[in-house]
């Protein structure tokens, strides 16, 4: 299933994106799209049930805001230099384990919201990334296959990045990654069954309709199970809870210089195969 949430940001309703591209509303059988529902087998089997029957609503798609595909996100766990292209392009060793950092739960907005490149930002980047989406308490997992049976599914993230803040500002990355918009998320969440195998998917991101990053999962340093694996050893994932598992080459920051940063008015797209596709228009803060 592809299961999306539209509307006016924080009061968007729970819809479902069928095969022939109609939008039906969810509303009448789940209250929203969050931990509690992608956790519940029987919401899922409910929605699912309708979808087969064809009994829900359609919705009216022209002009309706996607909002972020999961509500009140618990945490946004993210993976750097999980792609052996990408350790390459900044000159860093590939990781000997997966390098963990935190984007707040707040700087998540749709996959098509305006991001704001902050004030007194010089560097901000751009990052595609597949999203993972915790449907199951995760911790303590012992093997991969355990691991992949706690994921819900997988959506397109964008790990926006202010490079000079995360880097040469001092302190940890938090800075240059928690900035105001700085995780668009969506358009869907497709659900973990329509996803044969997360280590072969393409990913491709765009700059003003030229091809910045053209990569693969299968790329990975650390695949989707390892990482939900190797997290669950150091913190409990909640339904809900979201993992960036890292970006492939062709970052802004591993351009040769002059980098071509974002500045306010550019356009970015991004997409990642069966999982949808991003644009978003930049402004200042």
């Amino acid at each position: 299933m592809k299961l999306l949430r539209v509307g006016t940001a924080g009061a968007e309703r729970p819809a479902l994106l069928g095969n022939d591209g109609t939008v039906r509303d969810l509303s009448g059988i789940v209250a929203d799209i969050d931990g509690e529902v992608l956790a519940d087998a029987a919401a899922l089997g409910r929605i699912r049930a309708a979808a087969d029957a064809g009994d829900l609503p359609v919705l009216d798609a022209d002009g309706l805001r996607v909002g972020p595909p999961v509500a009140r996100i618990g945490k946004v766990v993210c993976i750097g230099l999980n792609y052996h292209d990408h350790a390459r392009e900044t000159g860093a060793e590939p990781p000997a384990e997966p390098v963990i950092f935190f984007k707040a739960a707040d700087t998540v907005v749709g996959p098509d919201d305006t991001v704001l490149v902050p004030r007194n930002s010089v560097k901000t980047d751009w990052e595609v990334e597949l999203a993972v989406v915790i449907g199951r308490t995760a911790r303590y997992l012992e093997s991969h296959e355990e691991a992949l049976a706690h994921v819900a599914g997988y959506a397109v993230a964008h790990d926006v990045s202010e490079r000079e803040f995360q880097i040469e500002r001092g302190g940890t990355w938090d800075k240059g990654k928690n900035c105001e918009t700085f995780n668009p998320l969506g358009p869907w969440l497709v659900t973990a069954d329509e996803v044969a195998d997360p280590q072969a998917l393409s990913l491709k991101l765009w700059v003003n309709g030229e091809l910045k990053q053209d990569g693969t999962t299968a790329d990975q340093i650390f695949p989707v199970a390892e990482v939900v694996r190797y997290v669950s050893q150091f913190m409990t994932l909640h339904p809900g809870d979201v993992i960036n598992t890292g970006t492939p080459a062709g970052v802004a920051m591993g351009q040769p210089e002059p980098k071509p940063y974002l500045r306010a008015g550019d356009v970015v797209d991004l997409e990642i195969e069966g999982l949808g596709r991003q644009r978003q228009v930049l402004k200042g803060a």
